[in-house]
């Protein structure tokens, strides 16, 4: 024992004293944890291993570059939220999109299923060029749709001279609906007119307009 109550290591003649291993004192040694790093390693010819190159460890980096990438979308979007009314026009474009994708496709593969006349309201003529003018203008609206929800400024010039173009085909059908007198299509012609105005009238704003970012390599 010591002068302070603890009790005094065995000297090295004492421990050489001691019988065999199952008397002997064991002495424990407190381990420190460690951080491992593992590096992808391809093997030589001679059985060694040499170090991979920099395109091998950035092909194992890709998933946390793709969640960086993500990160910085969703900061993006955070930042520039897109604004409620564009978010109601790009379902407009989108609707629009599916009503030609699915008139166009079961026109080709059932024809005279349907007449080429369920376009009309939307087509203006063009309808007459085929069942695949249905389906390029099914792909151009939901484009535009696509377009408007990632505020691309082109396409929202896009979507107002298209709406613009649907305001002047409309015209000659309402006043010609006015003069005979026939108010469904007086309605449904009006109705067209409105929608159209309020598109490009919501698109053309100041503060809406500002939201846009404009695509790399246009500025």
């Amino acid at each position: 024992m010591c002068g302070d109550g603890r009790p005094a290591r065995p000297s090295r003649a004492q421990l050489g004293s001691l019988p065999d291993s199952s008397e002997q004192p064991v002495l424990f040694v407190r381990a420190q944890p460690r951080l491992v790093f593992y590096e992808p390693r391809r093997s030589c010819g001679d059985g060694g291993y040499a170090p991979s190159s920099r395109a091998q460890v950035g092909s194992c980096l890709w998933p946390q570059r793709f969640l960086v990438g993500c990160r910085k979308t969703m900061t993006n979007t955070a930042a520039n939220p897109v604004p409620t009314g564009v978010r109601a026009i790009a379902a407009l474009f989108a609707l629009c999109g599916i009503y030609l994708g699915i008139v166009g496709t079961v026109m080709l593969l059932r024809p005279g299923t349907i007449p080429m006349s369920a376009g009309a309201p939307l087509l203006f003529g063009l309808e007459l060029s085929g069942k695949y003018m249905f389906l390029l203008m099914a792909i151009v609206g939901g484009g535009v749709a696509w377009g408007l929800v990632e505020l691309n400024t082109i396409v929202r010039h896009a979507a107002v001279l298209i709406a613009i173009a649907g305001i002047v085909m409309l015209v000659p059908s309402v006043s010609a609906a006015t003069v005979m007198v026939q108010p469904k299509a007086l309605a449904f012609g009006g109705l067209g007119i409105i929608v159209r105005v309020m598109v490009a009238w919501y698109l053309s704003r100041g503060e809406v307009a500002d939201r846009f970012k404009a695509p790399p390599g246009t500025t």
